[in-house]
């Protein structure tokens, strides 16, 4: 596969003939798959044309376009209020975003909101507002994963092909730190008031050990507890309880150093429609183009992360947004080989180093924890998440939903943890999986 080039740019002069046909082409083939701009049937090609033409004659509206290898195959617009409303001056509000459906699952999307985040921080804005169709549930994903909050719904948002839809709305904080308490909603009920919570990603975590769901304990494949003879049966358990997610380990490839259950894990895929992330021996770009192709849409990099940096910046680059650094340590210092080795590398030295690489997510496990039910590693995930500008996804040791509630408190005060990854503690029943959505979901 060669190299793809994703760009990003702010719109700031008319466009050539060339970018407004194909941002014409990929805006129809948007409506066409279910909208983007309000219309429900296409307009013309040329009502289109005006209409893009029309954004920039409009001070107030920033048009984003992403390109993949030159051609535009997406747009989304920052709308800022009028100058004259000086309560409103430091909000924005994020409109008619689209990928076309030709595009899509590459990391453009990712790409493109990431810019336009990048854009209303420069103009100084501290809060980005948008409204999304429910229907639009990749979208919905998308925000959630940049810590987009949901605030609340529209019962009659649309209506569309004779049936009512409804709209979810969603903002996301741009403060820093030293900004955010200000900026942060505090009723005046007079009783002691609580940040508004945010939703965070419950991961269920489907193990794969010759080809049966297990969990270990440290790590241990020697010490491994069976679940379940039939993975794809279990991915779709967790998708009917309301899961937004899948996180998948092959354990064998993880110590041979290649995939070794293709067969549960291309199960596991084909059975739900969540996404899946999945690591564990996947060490090339043939194995990570090899399985984004069959349909995961994430890969996790662990020990290639520490041994081939390059292999990780290259494959981001080629695969913007399905990139995740898996950092796996003990007592801070980075294991890797399945556990097996530990190095004298720092883990935040090494999630520096994946962020500034391009990686869309870190996971980090303390390996002393895992499989024992004693609880995350809050400090070490916290102050992950403080140093770095993409999210944290915490893992090893939920034992109870207490620990849930613990992590969810600890990520009102540091945004960059956006969720957790359970696996004992399900299979064992010690946690609910109803229990945990919902000490997840935004209150």
């Amino acid at each position: 596969m060669g190299d793809v080039k994703v760009s990003c740019e702010r719109v700031t002069s008319a466009l050539s003939d060339d970018d407004l046909e194909m941002l014409c082409e990929a805006a129809l083939a948007g409506i066409l798959d279910g909208g983007g701009f309000g219309w429900i049937r296409p307009p013309s090609r040329d009502v289109l044309k005006r209409y893009f033409e029309g954004l920039l004659l409009v001070p107030e509206r920033n048009l984003y376009v992403v390109r993949e290898n030159g051609i535009i195959c997406g747009a989304g617009q920052l709308i800022r209020p009028p100058a004259s409303y000086e309560a409103h001056a430091a909000t924005v509000t994020l409109t008619a975003f689209f990928i076309a459906p030709y595009a899509r699952g590459r990391g453009l999307g990712y790409q493109l909101l990431t810019t336009m985040l990048n854009g209303a921080k420069a103009i100084g804005c501290k809060v980005v507002n948008c409204d999304v169709r429910e229907t639009h549930t990749q979208a919905i994903r998308l925000f959630r994963s940049f810590g987009f909050e949901e605030w609340g719904t529209h019962p009659y948002y649309a209506r569309i092909g004779g049936q009512t839809v409804r709209g979810i709305f969603l903002s996301k904080l741009l403060a820093d730190d030293h900004e955010a308490s200000e900026w942060r909603f505090t009723p005046d009920t007079g009783a002691t008031n609580h940040p508004a919570r945010r939703a965070l990603t419950l991961y269920p975590a489907i193990d794969l050990k010759d080809g049966a769901c297990v969990r270990l304990r440290r790590g241990e494949m020697d010490d491994a507890t069976h679940y379940s003879d039939d993975p794809a049966a279990q991915a779709k358990t967790f998708a009917d309880a309301g899961c937004q997610y899948l996180h998948v380990v092959d354990l064998n490839g993880a110590f041979a150093g290649r995939s070794v259950n293709y067969s549960a894990i291309e199960a596991i895929v084909r059975a739900t429609d969540l996404p899946v992330q999945l690591g564990g021996g996947i060490r090339d770009m043939e194995a990570i183009e090899r399985w984004l192709s069959t349909g995961v849409e994430r890969v996790i990099l662990g020990s290639v992360a520490v041994k081939d940096p390059d292999l990780v910046k290259q494959a981001a680059r080629a695969f913007p947004g399905r990139i995740v650094a898996g950092i796996d340590a003990r007592q801070g210092k980075v294991a890797t080989e399945g556990w097996a080795e530990v190095s004298e590398l720092e883990a935040n030295d090494l999630a520096l180093r994946m962020e500034d690489a391009g990686v869309s997510a870190v996971i980090f496990t303390e390996i002393s924890r895992d499989g024992m039910l004693a609880g995350l590693d809050l400090e070490q995930t916290a102050a992950m998440a403080k140093s770095l500008s993409i999210p944290v996804i915490a893992s090893g040791g939920v034992g109870t939903l207490e620990h849930l509630q613990a992590l969810r408190d600890v990520a009102q005060e540091v945004p960059g943890i956006a969720g957790a990854i359970v696996g004992r503690a399900l299979y064992d029943g010690r946690v609910q999986l109803r229990d945990a959505l919902d000490v997840f979901k935004a209150c």
